[in-house]
């Protein structure tokens, strides 16, 4: 295959945890090329950029003044979301951001008002949808291979980040949570498969009040919980089907699924949402066992392996966009699921169902094989 040539030049805005993984995705895609690093602690620029070989480091400022630059990377803590997003979207710049796509539905909707009266165009995570595993059951379903479908049931277990992560002082705070940290995969993997979700009811609850930071290299010793760590809701989409959910970070040890489908006719089993590829398992009525169903996709990484912590295939997606194609990863797709995920908490604090203020089109499949 021809290599391709660099189509897009992209500028990082943040040099944290997930920088690498978003780098080391990127290059897998010869028509984009990572140029600049922005940090606000500009010494962690200029290292992640001599680690990585990125030409260029600096400040936010440098970043957007970078004429270069087309598409801008937003990796930033969930607090700065809407800010970073609306300066990009203002200077010009084609923006995709880390989850959730701002820490409050207020905050979101300000981002999206933003987007509206820009002419660059926004993409959100999670984009683990549009891996091979969430696009092979989406084909299921939409050819029927199930039948109706009825339910589901989605369990988010425990990422215990205070294990691994150096400051894990975000997942616990304003905008993070198992809800808003982990969720986002979860529903995002439903709302493809399903459509958009009608009406929420949920209970939430803190379990330990304070937890205790045991990663190598870690810059606290303790963070103190700030939002709920347990939820349990369910979701009652628009096609009339109902998902039962388990969102905790108070769940370590579980033999409990990732997510299944019920569907009339059968059900189908899905992986890790937070990873691109794995397994998609189908038994129907009637079937002895279970099949594992051949990736419609080609896969992102390597199942099993380091690869699959990587991102980068919704800046893909983006970068599709701007040249004229679907726009999967999209801003009103990533708000419909914050706004379906901040719902639990108004359902738990107004003891009620809760009617999501907004919707959304199921993303365009990707083309299969």
């Amino acid at each position: 295959m021809a290599q391709q040539a660099v189509r897009h030049r992209i500028g990082v805005l943040g040099a944290g945890n997930i920088f690498g993984r978003y780098v080391e995705g990127l290059r897998g895609f010869p028509e984009l090329e990572v140029v600049r690093v922005a940090d606000v602690d500009t010494a962690r620029a200029r290292e992640a950029a001599a680690e990585y070989s990125i030409p260029a480091w600096g400040d936010g400022d440098e970043l957007l003044g970078d004429e270069s630059i087309d598409i801008v990377v937003n990796i930033t803590p969930p607090r700065f979301h809407a800010k970073t997003i609306i300066t990009a979207l203002e200077a010009g710049k084609h923006v995709y951001v880390e989850k959730p796509l701002a820490a409050t539905v207020e905050e979101a909707r300000e981002v999206l008002d933003a987007a509206a009266s820009s002419t660059a165009l926004l993409g959100s995570a999670p984009d683990t949808f549009l891996g091979s595993a969430v696009q092979t059951a989406r084909h299921a379903i939409d050819t029927g291979r199930i039948g109706e479908v009825v339910g589901a049931t989605a369990f988010v277990r425990s990422s215990r980040a205070e294990t691994w992560h150096p400051d894990p002082r975000a997942f616990y705070g304003p905008g993070g949570g198992p809800v808003l940290d982990m969720g986002p995969y979860y529903l995002a993997a439903l709302v493809n498969c399903l459509g958009p979700v009608a009406q929420v009811s949920a209970a939430t609850r803190v379990g330990a009040p304070s937890r205790t930071v045991t990663s190598p290299g870690r810059v606290v010793d303790e963070v103190t919980v700030e939002v709920p760590t347990h939820a349990s809701a369910t979701l009652t989409f628009a096609s009339g089907a109902l998902v039962t959910t388990l969102m905790s970070f108070d769940v370590w040890d579980t033999e409990l699924p990732r997510i299944e489908l019920y569907g009339t006719e059968g059900t189908l089993a899905l992986p890790n949402p937070n990873f691109f590829d794995g397994d998609v398992r189908l038994k129907r009525h009637g079937d002895l066992e279970w099949q594992v169903l051949t990736p419609v996709t080609d896969l992102f990484g390597a199942v099993g392996t380091p690869e699959q912590h990587r991102r980068g295939l919704g800046v893909r997606d983006l970068a599709g966009a701007i040249e004229g194609g679907a726009h999967r990863a999209n801003a009103r797709f990533a708000f419909h699921v914050l706004d379906v995920l901040a719902g639990f908490e108004t359902s738990q604090r107004e003891k009620r169902f809760v009617t999501p203020g907004s919707s959304c089109e199921r993303p365009e499949p990707r083309p299969v094989h």
